[in-house]
């Protein structure tokens, strides 16, 4: 019998992508796309230089002076994490809160529907990690989301028949937990993201739990998605890069996909690429998958050995929709529509994300105005915090209830919070910066 090696070599890529899973991420530095050349190369120097520094503050991010500012007083946070004890200018933000951000994965939902509706299982993981490839094509954006109030809420509906509503749960550590549901599945995700700053860089690891529910069949996929590293934070052009392996496990039948994004290296070499395998439970490939992020994806029926089955050929299952051209933040058309009141209730809480005056008035292009709402926000949970904390008070999440389970991370243990299925009690649209300062403030 030959060595793993010379066998991996007389079978070509697809077969070193089966030799087993400990050698899964260096098979996958040879992707399918790197076979066969990269189109419409990107040029990027991964360290940043000037040229890039000025193209940002072209861009409506920071001038060169304000960075060396922002520098001088990050230093101090070098291997720390971030996440919510450092107050950043308003200036790198975008009109947007993470509880916002967590429903941008709902854009393209409808593949979840027709997972729900496949007969094939291995098919049927395709179009679900499909569905959680698809969001990191908005997840490239390198404007930062606003961090959540506690209770803070945001609920969308009006999209593929889906109502989904999000809660912060905690403040120290921040924790989000999100709920989605139409006729063909259920979302349920726990989310405490851990950040770790590098200097001009941040490292962030999707500590949490996302399970999806097939209603169908009652199939239970659970989701560990790659870290996420956002580079050149304070000098030279900045950028999002996601390397590493996803994994979407059938809890049900032992069935996985394992997806490897590949790491950008100089000149856009690898940036964006995705390839991987469908394996059954006694991890056997059945579908290799193939595609870049921030365009389309693919999967074609291979052999024992990872190999294209002969007579068949590469089929999309996804492909990113239209988006504006030079739009400020990168938006796409679903993020604008995540910020309208077109997918909002007929009567929405006063909790809730798009009422923000500080996001709002950012949004309204109104610069110091957000810079003061935002200020004014932080300072009013810190006093609410004080407050709360004096006479004994806890604060307890409206939509969620917290658990006994504890789920182990790649980064960490989570407590899990479970939607309670009580659907919030609405109230009548005002002025939306006058809104959300009838809401009682906790931290």
């Amino acid at each position: 019998m030959s060595s793993p090696k010379k066998k991996n070599e007389s079978k070509g890529f697809f077969a070193a992508m089966t030799s087993g899973f400990s050698m899964f991420s260096s098979a996958m530095q040879r992707s399918v796309n790197g076979l066969i050349g990269y189109e419409n190369l990107e040029v990027i120097n991964p360290e940043g230089g000037q040229d890039d520094a000025e193209e940002e503050a072209q861009r409506g991010r920071w001038e060169q002076e304000e960075r060396d500012s922002y520098w001088k007083m990050m230093q101090k946070y070098i291997g720390a994490d971030v996440t919510s004890m450092v107050t950043l200018p308003v200036i790198i933000f975008e009109p947007m809160t993470m509880l916002q951000k967590m429903a941008e994965l709902m854009e393209y939902c409808y593949l979840l529907d027709l997972a729900d509706k496949c007969e094939d299982p291995y098919l049927r993981l395709v179009y679900a990690s499909s569905w959680a490839v698809s969001v990191y094509f908005a997840y490239q954006r390198t404007w930062k989301p606003f961090n959540p109030i506690l209770g803070e809420t945001y609920e969308m509906v009006n999209h593929n028949g889906i109502t989904f509503i999000a809660e912060q749960v905690s403040h120290h550590p921040p924790m989000s937990a999100g709920h989605a549901e139409n006729e063909h599945f259920t979302y349920d995700v726990t989310s405490k993201l851990k950040t770790k700053f590098l200097g001009n860089s941040v490292d962030v690891y999707p500590v949490g739990r996302t399970r999806v529910t097939l209603k169908r069949e009652g199939v239970v996929l659970d989701l560990v998605p790659p870290p996420t590293k956002v580079n050149n934070l304070i000098f030279g052009r900045t950028w999002v890069d996601s390397p590493g392996d996803m994994i979407m496990t059938n809890l049900t039948t032992g069935d996985k996909v394992v997806l490897y994004f590949q790491p950008c290296g100089w000149f856009g070499a690898g940036r964006y690429e995705v390839d991987g395998y469908v394996y059954n439970a006694a991890e056997e490939p059945k579908l290799l998958m193939t595609g870049k992020w921030n365009e389309s994806l693919s999967y074609q029926p291979c052999d024992m050995e990872g190999e294209p089955l002969a007579g068949t050929e590469l089929k999309e299952v996804w492909r990113v929709a239209h988006v504006p051209e030079k739009d400020k933040f990168q938006y796409t058309y679903f993020a604008h529509k995540i910020n309208s009141f077109d997918t909002a209730p007929r009567k929405l809480l006063a909790s809730d994300s798009r009422l923000r005056p500080d996001r709002y008035a950012l949004e309204m292009g109104d610069m110091p105005k957000a810079g003061a709402e935002k200020s004014s926000l932080e300072e009013r949970q810190r006093a609410e915090k004080r407050n709360r904390e004096a006479s004994g008070g806890e604060f307890t999440p409206r939509w969620f209830d917290l658990t006994n389970e504890v789920a182990n991370t790649p980064w960490g243990d989570l407590e899990i919070y479970r939607y309670t299925g009580v659907q919030p009690v609405a109230v009548c649209l005002i002025k939306p910066v006058m809104i959300f300062r009838t809401l009682k403030l906790v931290s």
